[in-house]
């Protein structure tokens, strides 16, 4: 093989997570929706928490901006499971082969420090599959940050250079790239699949 261990991303690769699975039963009108997600309970916001911000701080920030909307706020977080919609089989079935084949796993999520210990409860069956895993929120550094990568390589002892990267958003796998990992954009599980067999893995 080329390589020495694989680093996963989660979101997006291993599971599927949507703030639109929570509010399309609180905002039925996609309309609505779309707006209230763009315009308040924003990625940009969620990003600040997978970083390290408190939850508490979050919300009492967002809540002062729009008061009117505390009651379609106060859920993303109090009902955060729901935005959760489980694991995304393509991705699971690598995590699986290239576990079952002996691959050392490694995992690298921007997640909130507040929120990871409930995947760690419901889906051990994933999450003991990784010998280590960097959650952004427990190191208050986040993708694309390289500051992140260089934290995990030195916790796993592996170079860049022997470290497969894949992640589901083009400015993590471009950042990866820039310090050296052989990094797999996955948008699409057969590509993924193909560039792992490329540098040796042992996918059938």
């Amino acid at each position: 093989m080329q390589f020495d261990a694989v680093v996963f991303d989660f979101g997006g690769v291993l599971f599927d997570w949507n703030p639109h699975y929570l509010y399309q039963h609180l905002i039925p009108d996609l309309a609505a929706r779309e707006q209230f997600l763009a315009e308040v309970c924003t990625l940009d916001w969620n990003a600040h928490q997978d970083a390290g911000r408190p939850i508490s701080e979050a919300l009492d920030e967002k809540i002062a901006a729009f008061p009117h909307l505390e009651d379609l706020i106060r859920p993303y977080y109090e009902r955060w499971p729901e935005t959760l919609a489980g694991t995304l089989p393509a991705g699971i079935s690598l995590l699986d082969a290239l576990h079952t084949a002996g691959v050392p796993l490694y995992g690298l999520t921007n997640w909130s420090a507040e929120t990871f210990p409930y995947a760690e409860a419901h889906y051990p069956q994933v999450i003991g599959k990784f010998r280590d895993i960097v959650v952004s929120g427990q190191e208050k550094l986040a993708k694309p940050d390289p500051a992140i990568y260089h934290l995990l390589l030195n916790r796993i002892g592996h170079a860049a250079e022997r470290c497969i990267f894949i992640d589901d958003s083009a400015k993590n796998i471009a950042a990866a790239e820039q310090i050296g990992f052989l990094a797999i954009h996955h948008t699409d599980p057969a590509h993924t699949r193909s560039r792992l067999r490329e540098w040796g893995a042992p996918l059938d």
